[in-house]
């Protein structure tokens, strides 16, 4: 029995994205290709954050995560602050996840500072937190792994194996190259469409 998609575009044409038709399913799909070829811009556009030139995207019941907490807008909100942000707009936010994952990322010295005063991979590792306890339906998620340590990264990929099996949510992944080692439901490589 196949799983109708969770969400889809149809000619979607905006930047270096150009008639674009596909859909995702439930589960962990990753959008791949080479630098330049839109992997960020199709999430900005599955996320609503920027118009398509033309074309439709078809959204999933319930919402949508995206968050780029790495522009420089949010430079001076503090992480406690911008987590409570984020937590209004996701009704299905799990507070205990946030709380183990910010202890296993070893974030919980950094709660009170701004942004602008963490590394990059401090700043990353905000964004994932709130990604993985939103409990979105579509988490879209842009270079998880950039700037992270390995500990990091395999605790991001452990939950990725985890929500590979989820039959409601999906979660998409933008990066370079798709994983392995990883259950995907979907790839997409831009550098090749």
């Amino acid at each position: 029995m196949t799983t109708p998609p969770l969400l889809s575009v149809h000619q979607l044409t905006h930047g270096p994205i150009q008639n674009l038709t596909h859909q995702w399913p439930a589960g962990v799909s990753w959008v791949c290709g080479d630098e330049g070829c839109g992997k960020t811009t199709l999430l900005r556009l599955l996320a609503g954050d920027v118009q398509p030139t033309s074309g439709t995207v078809s959204m999933p019941a319930g919402s949508v995560f995206w968050a780029n907490l790495q522009d420089a807008v949010h430079d001076l909100t503090n992480v406690n602050v911008c987590w409570a942000t984020l937590r209004q707009r996701y009704p299905n936010w799990r507070d205990e996840l946030q709380h183990d994952l910010t202890d296993a990322l070893v974030m919980t010295p950094h709660l009170d500072k701004r942004l602008n005063m963490l590394s990059a991979g401090s700043r990353r590792k905000v964004t994932l937190i709130a990604a993985l306890a939103a409990g979105a339906t579509v988490t879209l998620l842009d270079q998880p792994f950039a700037a992270l340590d390995t500990v990091s990264v395999q605790l991001v990929l452990d939950f990725l194996h985890e929500a590979s099996d989820h039959t409601q949510r999906a979660w998409i992944v933008a990066d370079y190259e798709a994983p392995n080692d990883l259950r995907l439901a979907d790839v997409l490589n831009l550098s090749e469409s």
